[in-house]
C-alpha cells in the first residue's frame, strides 16, 4: 500500500495501554488565555473538573510535548466548552495548544454505557472478520482529526481501516470480534478475474465508442474511487 503523508499534528503519543483520549483544544478564546474544547466524552462533569492533569499528544516541534496540562476551570459559552488551563496565561499561550489532543488515566475495569463507544483497550486483540472469516487481528487506534483508523494485522502485513459504521459495521466485544465490509482492494489486490472482466468488458464497449468519436480505443478501464463515508461515533 502507498504511504500518504501524514500531518506531525496527527503522530500518535507513546502512551499506555490504561489512557483515554477525551478531548481537543481547538482555538483560543478571547485574550486570557481560554481555548475552545471538543469533548470525547459523554462525562464532561468527572473528566473536567478543576486540578485534572492530562497528557498532551502534540507534534515534537511544540513546546509543550512531553509536559502535562492542568484544567483551571472548565466554563460553558453559548452552549460550547471553554478550558482555562494552569500555565496559559494569554492568547499567545492558548494558541500554541491548539489541536492538542487531552488523554487522562482510565481504570481499566470501567466499562461505557455509550451505545457504538467503547475504549481502545477494549478493541485491541479482537479477532478482523470479513464474510465470515477471520482475516486478522485488531492491533492499535489511531485517533486522527478526520476519523479514527484501526490497524488491523494480517498474513500479509498491516492495513489501515477506516473506523466508520460504513466498513465496520458491527464491533462485538463480548464475542471478540470486529466485522468489516471493506472496500476492494484495501485487503488485498483485485484479483485477476476481476482485472480480466474490466479488461474484456473495455474491449467490447471501446470499439462502439471509437467508432461514434473517431477516438482511438482505451486500453484500460478506470475506476473512479469510493467516497469516504461519515465517521462512527468516536470512543471516549
Amino acid at each position: 500500500m502507498a504511504s500518504a503523508f501524514v500531518s506531525t499534528w496527527l503522530i500518535p503519543i507513546s502512551k499506555n495501554e490504561t489512557q483515554l483520549r477525551v478531548g481537543r483544544l481547538t482555538k483560543a478564546h478571547g485574550l486570557k488565555g481560554a481555548i475552545k474544547l471538543e469533548l470525547f466524552t459523554d462525562d464532561p462533569e468527572r473528566r473536567f473538573v478543576p486540578g485534572a492533569v492530562f497528557t498532551l499528544q502534540v507534534p515534537t516541534t511544540s513546546p509543550w510535548h512531553g509536559k502535562t496540562l492542568e484544567l483551571a476551570e472548565l466554563r460553558w459559552y453559548n452552549g460550547h466548552p471553554v478550558g482555562f488551563f494552569v500555565g496559559v496565561p494569554d492568547r499567545t499561550a492558548a494558541e500554541s495548544l491548539a489541536k492538542a489532543i487531552l488523554w487522562i488515566d482510565h481504570d481499566m475495569s470501567e466499562t461505557t454505557d455509550e451505545e457504538d463507544a467503547w475504549f481502545d483497550h477494549q478493541l485491541v486483540g479482537l479477532a478482523v472478520i470479513r464474510d465470515g472469516v477471520r482475516i486478522g487481528t485488531m492491533t492499535q487506534i489511531d485517533h486522527l482529526s478526520a476519523q479514527d483508523l484501526l490497524h488491523v494485522s494480517t498474513e500479509t502485513g498491516e492495513v489501515l481501516v477506516p473506523f466508520v459504521k460504513a466498513i465496520v459495521p458491527s464491533v462485538d466485544v463480548a464475542g471478540g470480534t470486529i466485522t468489516v465490509t471493506p472496500p476492494p482492494g484495501l485487503f488485498e489486490e483485485l484479483p485477476a478475474a476481476d482485472t480480466d472482466d474490466a479488461a474484456l468488458d473495455a474491449d467490447e464497449t471501446a470499439p462502439d465508442a471509437a467508432a461514434a468519436d473517431g477516438a482511438p480505443a482505451a486500453d484500460d478501464a478506470e475506476v473512479e474511487p469510493t467516497a469516504a463515508p461519515d465517521s462512527a461515533k468516536p470512543a471516549e
